[in-house]
């Protein structure tokens, strides 16, 4: 049950940092100016844990929407659907191991 909530505000949140995303991208048209003001609030260390929390969103997201897609179109997928959880977080655990110390030192002035 728990993965299913997660999925739901998980897509949930991509929606809404696509929209923010396409209207601030848009600013440039308008008002070149607004555009880089709002750029340079990105920039950030809030911001860059935000982008944290927006990268482990997406990476749930694919991952938990594969694991889906077996549970109901193939013919074990319900048998092992609690193995596949544990795998999709194993997979999220990685990514990002791999992902969080880089960004990190980015975000907060390392190397």
């Amino acid at each position: 049950m728990w993965s299913w909530v997660a999925h739901r505000v998980t897509g949930v949140l991509i929606f809404f940092f696509l929209l923010v995303h396409v209207l601030d991208t848009a600013l440039v048209r308008v008002s070149p100016e607004a555009y880089n003001a709002v750029i340079g609030t990105y920039q950030t260390p809030i911001m860059g844990l935000g982008e944290v929390g927006l990268v482990a969103a997406i990476v749930f997201h694919a991952f938990n929407g594969i694991r889906i897609a077996l549970v109901d179109f193939w013919a074990k997928g319900p048998k092992y659907h609690r193995l596949m959880l544990w795998i999709v977080i194993g997979l999220c655990v990685v990514t990002m191991a791999g992902f969080l110390p880089r960004h990190l030192m980015n975000v907060f002035g390392g190397a």
